[in-house]
């Protein structure tokens, strides 16, 4: 399931409650909850915003990029087979480089899994690039009501994502 937009993402169970259908707005390139009723689960509200981290990827987006990472809070960065990157300006310039360049591989979030604590929420998911998987961290807090990254982690691994259809029962952070 997906789009049709050939993203990749499986957006079948993001945007559904109990209590309907959810609301979006598209605000800064990004496609945001509106925070009219009904509400969206912290949960699929976090997988969202991992999900527009990674539309903006896709899509080249430079500004959409800069609006998912947070604003007043320090950040971090890995890609693979980079030095880490910290603090805003390093992390910014080194994605405004990657969507910027023709060359930079295609890539997309495979069985992605959310964990939230209060005003702290992680990511884990496989990124497939080249025919190849890599694993993937993103760590995110709350600016305001929306999620923000603060630190991407990304590297390679033997594993494989498992069926696109089975979405692993969210937990906590311990």
């Amino acid at each position: 399931p997906g789009l049709g937009d050939g993203s990749g993402f499986d957006h079948s169970a993001r945007g559904r409650t109990r209590r309907g259908p959810t609301r979006f707005a598209k605000r800064r390139g990004l496609w945001w909850f509106d925070a009219g009723k009904p509400k969206m689960s912290e949960i699929d509200a976090l997988l969202f915003a991992n999900e527009a981290f990674y539309r903006a990827f896709a899509d080249r987006d430079a500004d959409a990029m800069d609006a998912i990472w947070a604003q007043r809070e320090p950040i971090v960065c890995a890609h693979p087979g980079w030095d880490v990157l910290t603090g805003r300006e390093a992390v910014m310039r080194s994605w405004s480089a990657i969507v910027a360049n023709p060359n930079s591989p295609d890539i997309s979030c495979h069985a992605a899994v959310a964990y939230a604590n209060g005003e702290m929420g992680v990511v884990v998911c496989y990124e497939s690039l080249d025919g190849q998987f890599l694993l993937a961290t993103n760590l995110f807090v709350r600016e305001g009501s929306i999620w923000k990254i603060v630190h991407h982690h990304s590297g390679p691994t033997q594993g494989r994502p498992p069926a696109e259809e089975a979405r692993a029962e969210p937990g906590s952070v311990n």
